[in-house]
This record gives structure tokens, sequence and C-alpha cells, in this order.
């Protein structure tokens, strides 16, 4: 259309009129809204809007859900009585992304569906395949299939369309950009809450980032896999100096957001994710380390009862001072955390015993497991009603709930994107952004540790990260510079 051409003036009534009449239906309704205490109305326009982003573009959509994934809050914090457990806004956000790359994928001729065959991506469909036979035999099947629609939008929203954008490495940087923003906030509102009872109190950082973190251990974990990412970032980053001097800045902050978490598993997972980067640094050997492991594994095995008789006499429990709450992570005798989580891998682990094929049903653990509780095993945080969080263990976890090839493919994911993410950097060190698949590596790493200890895949949060992390391994691996073949990743 020339620059001065018009709309016909009866066509630009029309959509004056339509435009007026539209605005006026909707202040109207929402004032009655607001009037009987309906609030929630009022996102409507803003809900459109993300419909109509989500069309014309599915990247710039992710990268809006990805900005509210720290921010976002579970429904049932304001509607507790819906029976719904949905986190607002990015589940909803990510079911529509699930649909609209699944009509990209049928619709596009030029689909790259070299990502469906990758190794990781083939583990990844062997665990979904998995979770739906298991939740067909499920002890809950409606629990489970909500569970495994629930996996599978953090699955298409987090792995595969990032898989596919992660082609531009600008594109991780804005991933992380904007979470990182978002986290920023949240740390900031935590660490304000937490001092109003004093920093140096324990109790205190439990629910001090409520309500975008249920407890500190959540919160730790994110702040541990987001620490080495920017790293990478702020240290490797070709930019400006000053958006370099801010990403150290935000680096600090997570590193004194993560101590005052006071979450031990995710102190460890750190500390694991740097004796790694020294080993692959200083480019030690996989078979000095496996002959390492090995008899690590031998020693500990061959003084067993001496170390549990040491362990058992450890009574120090949880404290506010650092070096107390350290020495408390190997009470196994008073600390009720502890004791708790042994209560429920014990449980997780009859429950396996008694349904070791096709386990009770993907997420039916928290609602299966008192029954399987050992009186002698319970502690004074221990419950009957299942409203006190899961198995405490990434694989464990689904050993109850899937059987044992159910908690064999997380941990075949996890084999496979290592091997891929490690071997990826050892023969690419030279490439200008190979620095990200380490960093993303490291970051996985950090979850891979904790998930011993913990688990939360469950979460919107968590799962941005380790899906994304894993969809930005296997994109460099499928479509990123590689050294000796001379191919220049795409800016």
């Amino acid at each position: 259309m020339p620059e001065n051409a018009s709309l016909n003036p009866d066509i630009q009534k029309r959509n004056q009129f339509l435009l007026f009449g539209l605005s006026s239906v909707f202040i109207i309704s929402n004032s009655i809204f607001l009037f009987f205490g309906y609030y929630i109305y009022s996102l409507l326009p803003i809900a459109l809007f993300l419909v109509f982003l989500a069309f014309v573009s599915l990247e710039k959509i992710l990268f809006v859900t990805v900005f509210f994934v720290p921010l976002s809050v579970q429904l049932k914090e304001f509607f507790p009585d819906l029976g719904l457990n949905l986190y607002l806004p990015s589940e909803p956000l990510l079911v529509l992304i699930m649909v609209l790359f699944l009509a990209r994928l049928l619709l596009e001729k030029n689909f790259p569906v070299n990502i469906f065959l990758h190794p990781v991506s083939l583990a990844i469909f062997f665990y979904l395949i998995w979770l739906i036979i298991t939740a067909l035999t499920s002890s809950m099947p409606i629990v489970s299939f909500k569970f495994v629609l629930t996996r599978i939008w953090f699955i298409v929203g987090f792995y595969f369309l990032p898989l596919i954008i992660f082609r531009k490495q600008k594109n991780f940087t804005r991933y992380m950009g904007l979470y990182g923003i978002a986290m920023v906030i949240v740390v900031s509102y935590t660490l304000i809450n937490h001092a109003q009872d004093g920093l140096i109190n324990q109790k205190a950082s439990h629910g001090a980032p409520d309500p975008f973190f249920n407890d500190h251990t959540s919160y730790g974990a994110i702040l541990a896999m987001l620490i080495p990412v920017f790293i990478g970032l702020a240290s490797r980053l070709k930019t400006k100096t000053t958006i370099r001097i801010l990403l150290w800045l935000v680096v600090i902050l997570f590193l004194v957001a993560l101590t005052f978490s006071y979450s031990r598993a995710a102190w460890i997972s750190v500390i694991a994710a740097l004796g790694i980067f020294l080993l692959i640094k200083f480019r030690v050997k996989f078979s000095l380390v496996a002959m390492l492991g090995l008899l690590t594994v031998l020693s500990v095995s061959f003084y067993w009862g001496d170390i549990m008789m040491k362990l058992e006499r450890n009574r120090q429990d949880s404290a506010n001072n650092f070096s107390k709450h350290i020495e408390s992570m190997s009470n196994i005798s008073s600390d009720a955390s502890n004791l708790e989580r042994i209560n429920r891998w014990a449980s997780a682990i009859r429950m396996f015993k008694e349904r070791p094929f096709l386990g009770w049903g993907p997420g039916t653990y928290m609602f299966q497991y008192a029954g399987f509780q050992s009186s002698r095993e319970k502690t004074i945080i221990s419950t009957n009603f299942g409203d006190r969080g899961n198995s405490h263990s990434e694989y464990i976890g689904p050993l109850s709930e899937s059987g044992i090839f159910g908690s064999l493919s997380i941990v075949l994911i996890l084999s496979l994107t290592f091997y891929t993410g490690f071997r990826y950097y050892n023969k690419n060190r030279a490439a200008p952004t190979s620095w990200m698949v380490l960093a993303a590596s490291l970051g996985l790493l950090t979850y891979a540790v904790h998930g011993f200890l913990n688990n939360f895949l469950d979460t919107d949060k968590a799962s941005a990260l380790f899906w994304g992390y894993m969809a930005l391994i296997v994109s460099f691996d499928l479509f990123g510079q590689k050294v000796n073949h001379k191919t220049v990743h795409q800016e």
C-alpha cells in the first residue's frame, strides 16, 4: 500500500466503532467482576496479547515465558479449593507453545527433523513413552496423566523448541538473560524478606522466597544451576564492559543468595561442579578419575561399618552458624531433615520392591508412600497425608513411580547429555562459543548432584534450566561450530 493511501472512511468508522464497542464491553464487564472480587478477569487483555504474540512468533512467546518462570506462582496460592496446581502465568503459556509447536511440526516442510534423532532426544522419547505406559497401569491414572501432560509441555517448551532456537548463539544469551533478570528480582525480594528476621537465621531462610519458591531448597537448587552459566557469561561473553560488570555483580548476588539460602545440597552441588571444572581445565585423564573413583568406592565399602558409627555419633543439627550447618550434613541420628529423607527413600524402595517393573504410577508417590513408612523411621516432620513434599530424590522417586526403567531413563538422559557436552567441549575448545556448552554442562551437573537429595523437575523453574541446558548442548552438537570442520556458528 502506498504511504499516502488511506482506508475507506466507512471502513475507518466501522473499525473505530468496533474498537470503542469492545473496549466499552470490557471496561463495564471488568468493573462488575472487580466489584464482586474477581480480579483475574483484568488479565484478559494481556492473555489475548500473548496469544496473538504466540501466533506471530513462537520464539518471542518462549522468551516471554522464560522471563515469567522465576516470577510464576502456583494457582493454589490464590485459589486453594480449585484442585489445580498450575504455575501462573508460565504453564498456560507452555500449553500454548506446545500446541503451536506441534502444529508447526505438521505444517512446516523444512522442519529440522534431525533434532528428534539425536541420542539425547531418543532417550527423552523413551522416558516419555515409559511414563505413558506406567500411567496406563497407574494406581491413580488421573494423577499420572496430569503428571505426564505437565512433563510433555515442559519438554516441548524448554527442550525441543529451544533446541531449534539455540542454533543462534544470541538466543541462548537472551534466554539466560531474561531468566536472570527475573531471578534478580526474586533474589532481591528474598534477601529483603530474609533480612527482616536477620540473614544469619537458618529457619527464616525456609519461607523467605515464598510465594515464588515453596522452600529454600528449590531456591538454592536454581541458584546453583545459574551460577556456572553466569560466570561463563561474565567472563567469556563478547559484550560491552558495562554489561560484563553487571553480569559479575549478578554472579556476586547469586553467590550471596546461595550462601544465605542455607541449602546444604545446593552448596555440595556447586562444589562438585567446581571440582569437575578443574578436572576439565587441567585435562585430567578420565581413566585416572575412574580409577580414583573406584578406589573411593572400595574404601567406603571396606570401612562402611566405621563410617556409619562415626555418622551416628554426629549430633549437630541444622544451625545458623555456617560451619555447624555444614557439619549437620552428615548427621543421621538427630537432624530431622536428614532423617526424613532417609524415611522417604526407604518408603520409595519398599514401594519399588512391591511393583519393581511398572511402579505405582507417575506422580503418585506422595499419595501412596504413607503406608510404606516404618514407625521406627518416622520423624517429627513425617506425615501420612501426602502434603509435605515427595521422595526427595530424582533417581529413587521414579523407582517407586515408574519402576526400574523409569529411574534408568533419567540416568540415561543425563549420561548421554554429559557425554555429548564434555565431548563437544574437549573437541572444540578453540571455538569461541564452546564455553557455553561447558557452562551449561556444569549448570546441569549441579542439578544432577542435587537430584540425589531432592527432586524439583515437577516445577517450571527447575525444568526451564534443566531441559534448556540440555537443549543448548544438543543444539551445539547438531548445529554448532566444529573447529575441525571449519563451520561457523550462526551469530
